[in-house]
Parts: C-alpha cells; sequence; structure tokens
C-alpha cells in the first residue's frame, strides 16, 4: 500500500476531515469513466451533493476534493434547513474531451446501485442536461431540465442567496444592507457568477471581474459596459478601495498568499471550499475581514435541487433561498456572542443541527 493510500485512508478513519460514512470508487471500462462517490452524512435524510467532472492532476487529489466536498454538504445543507445529509461525486476527467452518453449513463447506474442513499445535481462540469442522461439510469437525479421534469440550472439561485449574503454582511459591518456604489470584486463569472454580476449591476454596484476564460469576461462586459475586467485574481484582491471580494470558481481562493493582501473589507461568494486550510478564518479575522461562511451563502443551488425532490415550485423555492440573509446574520451574531470567526459559527450551528438528529 502506497503513503498515498495510507494518506486517504487516515483522512477517512482518524482526521477531523473524515468521519463518513461510505467512500465508493466507480470504474467502468467501456465507457471511460472513473468516479469517486463520497457520503459524508445522512444523519438528517439522504445525502444530497452535485458532481463534479474535472480533469485532477491524480486520482488521489480526486478522492481528497470528493471528500471535502462531501463533508462541506453536510454542512451546508444542515444550514439550509433541509432534511439531507452531506455527499458528493467527482468523475475524473477533462469534460470537453471524454464526457458521452455511455459515461453519464454509466455514472447513473453507479450512483443508482446505493438505493437512494446518495441524490446526485449539477455541479463544475456538469449541466442539466448532463443530469437528464443520468436520471434516465437513475431516479436519484436532481437538477433535471423542465421538460424532464426537474427544476433547471440551479445557479440562478445559488447566485441569489449569495446576493442575500452579501446584504446581510453589508448590513452587519456598515448598518445598512444596500450595495448601491460598493465595489464588489468577483472572480469567476461562469454560471453562478454571470447571475451574481446581474444582481449587483441592478444595485447599481461597481462590479469588477475575472475569469480564467476571456470570452467569460467578454460576455458580461459586452452585456454591462461599466463593469471593469481585470487581469487575473490576484489583480482582482488588490483592487484599491475594494468592499467585497466574491470567490466564484473553485474551491483554496483564500490562503496564506492572498489573505495578507485582500483590500476587501468582506468576503462573500460562490466557491465551495474557499479556506485554503483550517486557521485561515482566523487570519481574516485579525485582518478585521468579515467572512460569510461559503456553504452557507452558497446554498441557493441545494435548496433548489432539494425542492425538486418534492414539486419544484420556484418562488417557493426562492423565499427559502432568500432566508440566507437571516441565516447569515444569525452567524455573525453568534459569533459575536461566542468570540470565535463566523466560519467557526456556522460549524457549531450545523454540528449541532446533525448531533441532535443523531439521537432521535
Amino acid at each position: 500500500m502506497t503513503d498515498v493510500t495510507n494518506g486517504v485512508l487516515h483522512t477517512l478513519f482518524h482526521s477531523d476531515q473524515g468521519g463518513h460514512e461510505q467512500v465508493v470508487l466507480c470504474q467502468d471500462r467501456a465507457s471511460g469513466l472513473k468516479a469517486v462517490i463520497a457520503i459524508h452524512s445522512t444523519a438528517l435524510g439522504p445525502a444530497l451533493g452535485g458532481t463534479r467532472f474535472y480533469p485532477y492532476a491524480s486520482e488521489e487529489e480526486a478522492v481528497a476534493d470528493a471528500l471535502n466536498l462531501s463533508r462541506g454538504m453536510s454542512y451546508k445543507n444542515a444550514m439550509a434547513g433541509l432534511d439531507h445529509g452531506g455527499g458528493k461525486a467527482v468523475i475524473i476527467g477533462d469534460p470537453e474531451k471524454i464526457k458521452t452518453e455511455e459515461l453519464l449513463l454509466a455514472y447513473g447506474r453507479f450512483v443508482a446501485s446505493l438505493g437512494g442513499r446518495y441524490v446526485t445535481a449539477c455541479d463544475v462540469g456538469t449541466y442539466v442536461a448532463d443530469m437528464d442522461v443520468v436520471a434516465r439510469a437513475c431516479r436519484w437525479t436532481t437538477g433535471r431540465s423542465p421538460e424532464k421534469g426537474g427544476a433547471g440550472d440551479s445557479s440562478v439561485l445559488t447566485a441569489y442567496g449569495v446576493y442575500q449574503g452579501m446584504r446581510a454582511s453589508a448590513q452587519h459591518l456598515w448598518g445598512d444592507p444596500s450595495l448601491r456604489a460598493r465595489r464588489i470584486g468577483i472572480a469567476g463569472v461562469g454560471k453562478v457568477g454571470h447571475h451574481l454580476v446581474e444582481h449587483l449591476v441592478a444595485e447599481r454596484a461597481e462590479v469588477f471581474v475575472t475569469d480564467v476564460r476571456e470570452d467569460a469576461v467578454r460576455q458580461i462586459t459586452e452585456r454591462h459596459p461599466d463593469v471593469v475586467a481585470v487581469k487575473d485574481t490576484d489583480e482582482l484582491i488588490r483592487v484599491d478601495g475594494l468592499d467585497i471580494y466574491a470567490p466564484c470558481a473553485l474551491g483554496g481562493a483564500l490562503d496564506d498568499d492572498s489573505v495578507p493582501v485582500l483590500t476587501a473589507r468582506i468576503v462573500c461568494g460562490a466557491a465551495n471550499n474557499q479556506l485554503a486550510h483550517p486557521g485561515v478564518e482566523k487570519d481574516l479575522a485579525d485582518r478585521t475581514i468579515l467572512y460569510a461562511p461559503d456553504y452557507v451563502v452558497n446554498a441557493g443551488g441545494v435548496i433548489q435541487v432539494a425542492d425538486e425532490l418534492h414539486g419544484f415550485d420556484f418562488e417557493r423555492c426562492k423565499a427559502k433561498a432568500a432566508k440566507i440573509y437571516d441565516t447569515t446574520l444569525a452567524i455573525f451574531a453568534r459569533a459575536k456572542e461566542d468570540g470565535i470567526p463566523p466560519a467557526a459559527a456556522a460549524d457549531r450551528i450545523a454540528e449541532q443541527r446533525m448531533a441532535e438528529a443523531r439521537r432521535r
């Protein structure tokens, strides 16, 4: 057994990042599928979380991502008030090169084999059309198209929830939820980020954007000429007078290099696992930067896909996502009361809900 495998097993069985109920390694050689399904907890109900399709540098990196993401989903679903535990799946490979109908159907069969312990949905690299294919092999699939009985694109309410988190952060820090004239930088204007831009432009915020894909930035600036494009994230986090920084791409955006140079007073974005390692939340607090926990403010999408299981109603979901504003304020209040960073306060609230469910 290699040292790397030992590292994965140690994470699963011995570290604070582990504690997962089940991890499934999936392979279908005919289609080229290699996937990992991680179920962190079913204390509150069936595990719910998306499927990430990404060209990981190694299988070990993919397993680690699945573990981290699924654990995050347990906390996200608990804080969103959902009767679901946390799970996540990753498919290894470049979706632009290897994604096929055959591969997606094979993946669906693996999810179906879990008998409803895990409910899947979209994530980075997967889309509504993909979930329609997966659903042909697995009834525990959400994020499908309206034509197939689903709720459609969950990024709409994900962005709306982040927007509500920004408003709550502004209320807590400045005593006013308005984002008018606030300087807000968004790193990543893909599925969620471009919807977030629309909310901020409508409120007349001063918006700065960057993305590794030039065409994504160009679409934004052509639609909204007042939006400012910057070269990269390193430049974005140094924008003079930035009020809010919104990481909306992949995780690990807040690390030992970015936090010391960040000009924003608030961090509130859609990306999962924004804190690169334990302790970053304290570094933010030491710099008096208010951090809105990612899994709280980006829960609009999971609220939507969970509702799909019971007959989707957009207005009902939007009303639930609007409550992210109140939840975020409650976390800031708990953090102040307990003398801890907001990320730790959110964890305590989520862990309390899961612990109470286990005792029932």
